[in-house]
């Protein structure tokens, strides 16, 4: 490997960058051909069923691609799915060498094509900028190893933990930086979470604006048939995007008019006294979502938390104390007992506007 592997694979790093949130149940690849020092071709994966990254970089260089080295964040396919097997084009190109950030994590064939084109005479290096690689297919390869999404809990709060006042109002606490940031989560998330309680006082339309590609879906977690029929969520453009997960304690007339406004109904077990959360999130692993991204509230978050489904927690601080004792909290419930209160570990910390954003991992797994 060389630090200038590295400068490449940060180019096709953001090309694949281009495509989350549009590539689902796929994950996000860019590709980029090298030739005497230069890009001669790029790519990446824009949507199912596409050209692969490999191969839109091949076409980009035409003949430029022989004896060029390839760099992709993700290893390439070899075996036949809606397109080719990717190895295949590779090989036809010429090309000489090929720079991989990440081994394909699907367990059924995962490795065979870096097997295929050693097998055939090509030098190939892997790993390089891994972390990075690694980080962009995260939902892919929870999902294509579990059947579940990868959820990304995120939460904005103040300094003291609180999400909204003792009048529940929470509008704004983040600043507009960090607002901005979230709508960029929406764009790259494949549905987006809320609990009744949010969707019922905030009324959210939870799309992203200046949506790049499709647009997520909503989901919100009502047990009971809470939700209004005048939300913004039924009432919208995008009324088949938004899911109610609901459970026998929803009246069957009151899913027959959440149907009759274009939404998906979606009853469920139930457990602690709502939606089953790892139900739902088998659920919408059938459905191809590789990524959920949890906007609240705090019972929805201790909840999450508890049944050990959070892959990854941003936090957004802003600069203020809110107290009170009946101000939000950012994560409600019971609580735990600090000997067994569930334990993270910091990726990140960055300035975002006057805000903080933490970026933090589960420490440690206790999966149902």
């Amino acid at each position: 490997m060389t630090t200038n592997d590295e400068r490449w694979m940060r180019e096709a790093l953001a090309l694949a960058a281009r495509g989350e949130g549009r590539t689902r149940p796929n994950p996000p690849v860019g590709a980029v051909l090298v030739k005497g020092n230069r890009i001669v071709g790029r790519g990446y994966h824009r949507r199912a069923g596409g050209p692969h990254a490999e191969v839109v970089a091949l076409r980009d260089a035409g003949a430029k691609a022989r004896g060029a080295t390839l760099y992709v964040t993700l290893e390439p396919c070899c075996t036949w799915g809606r397109t080719p097997p990717c190895t295949d084009a590779v090989l036809a190109g010429g090309v000489a060498r090929v720079v991989v950030s990440v081994r394909d994590p699907n367990p059924r064939h995962g490795g065979r094509g870096l097997v295929r084109l050693r097998r055939r005479g090509l030098d190939v290096t892997v790993g390089v900028c891994g972390a990075e690689g690694e980080r962009l297919i995260a939902p892919f390869a929870k999902w294509i190893t579990s059947a579940r999404p990868f959820v990304t809990l995120k939460l904005g709060m103040s300094l003291d933990g609180k999400i909204g006042d003792r009048r529940g109002a929470s509008r704004w606490i983040t600043c507009p930086a960090s607002r901005r940031a979230v709508q960029a989560l929406r764009r790259r998330a494949d549905a987006i979470l809320v609990g009744a309680g949010t969707a019922c006082v905030d009324d959210p339309g939870l799309l992203p604006r200046r949506p790049a590609g499709r647009q997520p879906y909503r989901v919100v977690a009502d047990s009971r048939g809470r939700l209004p029929l005048t939300a913004k969520l039924l009432n919208d453009a995008q009324p088949a995007r938004t899911i109610l997960a609901t459970t026998r304690q929803c009246s069957p007339q009151r899913r027959v008019r959440y149907e009759k406004k274009g939404a998906q109904v979606w009853p469920l077990p139930a457990a602690r006294g709502g939606v089953s959360l790892p139900a739902l999130c088998r659920r919408l692993g059938k459905l191809g979502i590789l990524h959920l991204l949890c906007e609240g509230g705090g019972e929805l978050a201790a909840s999450l938390i508890r049944a050990g489904l959070v892959d990854e927690l941003l936090i957004f601080v802003a600069p203020m104390v809110i107290g009170g004792r009946g101000a939000v909290p950012a994560v409600a419930g019971m609580g735990w007992p600090l000997k067994a209160a569930p334990g993270f570990r910091l990726i990140e910390t960055a300035a975002v506007g006057r805000d903080l954003l933490i970026r933090a991992r589960p420490a440690r797994r206790n999966r149902r």
